[in-house]
């Protein structure tokens, strides 16, 4: 299998080949700044890349800015757009058959990725857990310290589910108090 899929991914796809008169394309403005590219020397990043610039200049082009006809400027909007789309899509699959050869070929790299993706996921929630520790603690001792001011020195702990909370939270060390 891994044979006859290298055929597929010895270099990088051909290029598709779009009449290039500037990034926008003939009847687009150009994005100031760039050079025209050889219509057969585009890889995808190229394609990329010029019909972003292409997406781009349609915003700020005095010609769409000027022009009377919305629904031409909307067309015109919408065409790069969506070329812009399409070689985002064809990127896209490049890079997952890129992916696809990787794990066929080198099946512990992926495993290694997935295992530094997981650690760093654990990391991510272990952080969070603190976060949210603290707060209670924080809650807790507000609580606290609440139920102190408004119980007098001869009152005992009034009975019911509330005496077993602040027998709890009293137990627990005091979180620090953020300055205000």
């Amino acid at each position: 299998m891994a044979s006859s899929m290298s055929g597929m991914f010895s270099g990088q796809q051909p290029p598709v080949v779009h009449p290039v008169g500037g990034p926008g394309g003939p009847g687009q403005p150009g994005f100031p700044g760039t050079a025209a590219r050889a219509p057969g020397n585009n890889t995808l990043v190229d394609e990329l890349e010029a019909s972003f610039e292409a997406c781009f200049a349609s915003l700020v082009s005095q010609d769409y800015v000027n022009g009377t006809d919305q629904e031409e400027i909307r067309t015109g909007v919408d065409q790069c757009i969506q070329k812009f789309l399409d070689v985002a899509r064809q990127t896209e699959c490049f890079f997952l058959q890129k992916r696809l050869q990787l794990s066929v070929q080198k099946p512990e790299q992926v495993v290694k990725e997935d295992v530094s993706e997981l650690r760093n996921e654990l990391q991510r929630k272990e952080l969070l857990v603190q976060k949210h520790l603290s707060k209670l603690h924080h809650w807790q001792q507000v609580l606290e310290d609440v139920s102190v001011q408004q119980r007098k020195p001869s009152d005992l702990p009034p009975p019911g589910p509330l005496a077993f909370l602040e027998q709890a939270s009293a137990s627990l060390p005091p979180a620090p108090l953020k300055p205000n």
